[in-house]
């Protein structure tokens, strides 16, 4: 009985083990088996293709979580005001909840009216295109979401396929797994190209209507959303009537998915486009172009130009830019400059066009828009001629508008040509323009150009740089890339190196010959004062600077030494000289930047600061990132006093002049406003300083100077230089133009003195002889003869007097000679006790 149970055991094992292999035998012997796994490893390899087709090496979405768009780099002056952005792609970032819903709704409507339902791909869209496709011969229409549009623009490019179309849907999924439905809408709406150099709707805004988006209506809203199909297909001007179809739909598609109501789309439809002129960025304010460059040239040096230079480049970044500009500063250094370019130039007859453009047919506001040419002068224009007959000329301008030359307008001779200007316009020509009456008159560009720096001594701050008359028909910023020599505007220098050497503004300095030779092939070279005047004896210094002669100064250097004194210039920034006595009477280049800051060092009582135009730049998350030690200054920005010590930045800077011999040279540069070459400035009526110029022919005319808050420098001459006229001077035509300046920027502020350094000693002086006086006091007369001179310790002069004046009775004499051998006897018993302690004290201790 037990055998036969083993048996059947094992034999309903063994049917069973051997029933599987039969049962998949008979099962792969029936055809459809055969089909159905010839379908399952097709439908695998085919997985697999399109795998390594189109998902193979897609890139990840989860880089939208943290993905920030090309922002532009916006500059704002020294009070936070906007003036400026650079920008490759005009954009503003906004976050969903700042998008007016109504504007949302407009572009679902135009683009992806069922976005909120699908997730991702909309496939009844899809069929939609794919039968317009077969059955028209219009263009191939799209079916892409707002979503694959985010993809295509963000991942994967524009490329024209259908294998681009696949991954967008595979990307679209992937995105939709990834961020809310506000997030994709945040992304789209921000980077969208909608034409005019506009990248995000906030953008657009701006550029087609000069508004922000809250201050859009219904219409202006369905234009923009009529937009992403093709800005150039919707231009207002060139496709008006398309424009306004397209928005006619955009709006009947909001009415009919209850977006609006029927009064509001009437309302809407009945409007005009609306749009505005391509205009210039509103970030972007008018008299500040040659400071915005400078500061984009040193960005460019420091963060790169595009995102390929780092996450801080200057076109894609979003930095924040906090510079010195002061607005107010920048326009009064701006309208002096322009004063004097203009006073200096009327008269000399018509400079010619500002440039020339060829044009065909009625295209000659395109032609005139690529000339870049423009003018923020006044009430002036740039036009271009577009035809020109006996009665006048016709006139276009950069918004389309036109107007008349008559020929009376334009009869001012042809500067060096002879004939009148009339005569010489042509067709193509860009000239400068104002109007007068109902037609326009030509106006003349200056030729002779110059340069204006204001910078504040005790930052180096620059508060104001203006490089030529208009930045956009003379880039070329002359303040900083013009190299002039700057004539007698070097003197205080070469006399600060003297009163280091050991001279004193007393010092009497003979005005006479000088001569030098100079070796067998240079032979003798022999000085002289400007206008050829001759020596007129020995004299102060400061009657030497006051007088501006040249045989003193050469003199002064010669006694210093010409190392020590080119030493200083380069120290001071103005330049690397080799040390030849002619470089002391400023045949050296230098620029007016270099000159300003060389003076405030000398104003902020030697010490230095390097020229600034920025302060400080944020990343676009507020971090700072330039300077790279830059610190805040805890409590600067308090509202009120905390009753605790008033927080001072630390003031940095190095010692670049001895502090004494530095104000004793702006002491002596007050005298030239007071009594010297620049008495044009003295009824300013407070403490300034400075120093005219004119250079060899003359070919430029210069003055530097001012206050303890402010320093300024000019000058002006031809870009390539040429005599100015004998007449020219920097008293006559550099210090005028300084003054036009002063008069407004300094108005308001305290008369604060130029503060002495600790060790200076005011003494009574003659100013002629310089020496002391005794029983007469200075007064305000700027010709008075006595007069307060600045010393260092142990400098002063002395007078002398009678040994009876001193000590008149024998007695007291005797008395003193006896104190005086006591204490030096003490003095004695001192020094004696004091090496004993010391040598103690070396030892370790009493032995």
């Amino acid at each position: 009985m037990a055998a036969t149970d083993d048996s059947s055991v094992k034999f309903r094992i063994r049917r069973e083990i051997d029933g599987f292999p039969g049962m998949v035998a008979r099962a792969w012997g029936r055809w459809w088996v055969k089909a159905l796994a010839v379908l399952a490893l097709l439908a695998a390899i085919g997985a697999a293709v399109f795998w390594f087709v189109f998902a193979a090496g897609l890139p990840s979405v989860d880089t939208l979580r943290t993905y920030e768009p090309p922002l532009p780099t916006n500059v704002r002056g020294i009070d936070g005001t906007p003036i400026h952005s650079y920008a490759r792609e005009r954009r503003v970032e906004l976050s969903y909840d700042e998008y007016p819903p109504l504007l949302v709704r407009a572009f679902l409507a135009a683009e992806d009216k069922t976005f909120f339902e699908h997730h991702g791909v909309d496939y009844l869209g899809i069929a939609n295109a794919a039968f317009t496709n077969l059955t028209t011969k219009r263009r191939a229409a799209g079916a892409s979401t707002i979503t694959q549009q985010v993809a295509k623009n963000l991942l994967i490019g524009n490329e024209v396929s259908y294998t681009r179309k696949v991954k967008e849907a595979i990307l679209a999924y992937r995105i939709e797994d990834t961020l809310t439905k506000q997030q994709i809408l945040e992304l789209y709406l921000n980077q969208i190209a909608l034409g005019r150099n506009a990248f995000g709707v906030a953008a657009a805004s701006y550029a087609y209507f000069g508004k922000d988006l809250n201050q859009l209506d219904l219409a202006q809203m369905a234009y923009l959303a009529i937009l992403p199909k093709g800005p150039s297909n919707y231009d207002p001007v060139r496709h008006t009537q398309r424009a306004l179809d397209r928005r006619a739909y955009v709006l009947r598609e909001m009415l009919k998915n209850g977006f609006i109501t029927q009064p509001q789309h009437d309302a809407a439809n009945a409007e005009p486009l609306g749009t505005v002129p391509r205009q210039t960025p509103k970030t972007e304010t008018a008299g500040t172009g040659y400071f915005v460059e400078e500061v984009r040239r040193q960005l460019l040096d420091k963060f790169g130009e595009d995102q390929r230079a780092g996450p801080y480049s200057v076109y894609s970044g979003g930095l924040w830019v906090r510079t010195s500009l002061d607005s107010k500063i920048q326009d009064y250094a701006q309208a002096a400059l322009r004063e004097g370019l203009l006073r200096f130039d009327s008269g000399r007859g018509w400079s010619g066009p500002l440039g020339h453009a060829d044009f065909d047919g009625l295209a000659w506001q395109s032609a005139l828009l690529n000339t870049n040419i423009g003018l923020d002068y006044a009430d002036w224009r740039a036009a271009i001629v577009i035809a020109r007959d006996e009665g006048g000329a016709n006139l276009g301008f950069a918004d389309g508008s036109t107007g008349t030359l008559p020929r009376w307008g334009a009869q001012m001779p042809v500067r060096g040509v002879g004939g009148t200007a009339f005569a010489a316009l042509k067709p193509g020509d860009v000239i400068a323009v104002a109007p007068e009456g109902g037609s326009f008159v030509l106006r003349s560009v200056p030729k002779i150009s110059g340069a204006f720096v204001v910078e504040e001594p005790q930052t180096g701050r620059v508060l104001a740089m203006q490089g030529g008359f208009d930045f956009r028909i003379q880039a070329f910023n002359r303040a900083t890339q013009a190299l002039r020599q700057p004539g007698s505007t070097i003197k205080p220098i070469v006399y600060a190196a003297a009163l280091e050497g050991g001279m004193t503004p007393a010092s009497l300095i003979v005005d006479g010959p000088f001569c030098v030779f100079q070796g067998a092939r240079l032979g003798q070279k022999c000085f002289r004062n400007f206008g050829n005047v001759g020596g007129s004896g020995s004299h102060t210094m400061r009657w030497g600077v006051e007088q501006s002669r040249n045989l003193m100064t050469v003199r002064a250097a010669a006694t210093t030494g010409m190392p020590r004194v080119v030493s200083l210039m380069d120290r001071i920034g103005i330049g690397k000289y080799p040390p030849y006595l002619s470089f002391a009477l400023g045949a050296g280049e230098t620029t007016v930047s270099r000159m300003v800051n060389a003076y405030a060092i000398l104003a902020n009582q030697g010490r230095s600061h390097p020229s600034t135009l920025i302060d400080f730049v944020q990343d676009r998350h507020g971090k700072v990132v330039f300077p790279d030690n830059w610190r805040a200054c805890d409590r600067c920005n308090a509202p009120d006093w905390n009753g605790k010590p008033m927080p001072r930045p630390v003031s940095g800077g190095k010692q670049i002049v001895d502090a004494m011999s530095a104000y004793q040279m702006v002491h002596i540069a007050e005298g030239v406003i007071q009594r010297g070459t620049a008495t044009v400035l003295r009824d300013l009526d407070r403490p300034i300083f400075g120093k005219t110029g004119t250079n060899t022919g003359p070919t430029d005319v210069w003055f530097i100077g001012g206050t303890p808050q402010m320093i300024g420098g000019l000058y002006i001459g031809y870009d390539t230089p040429h005599s100015l006229g004998g007449y020219a001077q920097g008293g006559t035509i550099a210090a005028p133009i300084f003054k036009t300046f002063a008069l407004k920027a300094y108005e308001g502020l305290d008369k604060i003195p130029f503060r002495a350094p600790a060790g200076i000693r005011m003494v009574r002086i003659d100013r002629i002889t310089g020496k002391p006086v005794f029983g007469a006091w200075p007064s305000d007369d700027p010709k008075a003869s006595v007069i307060w001179e600045a010393f260092k310790p142990e400098s002063e002069p002395r007078r002398a007097v009678r040994r009876d004046m001193i000590l008149p009775d024998p007695a007291a004499a005797a008395a003193a000679a006896a104190a005086k051998a006591k204490a030096a006897q003490e003095a004695q018993q001192q020094r004696e006790t004091r090496r004993d302690s010391d040598f103690l004290q070396r030892e370790g201790g009493i032995y």
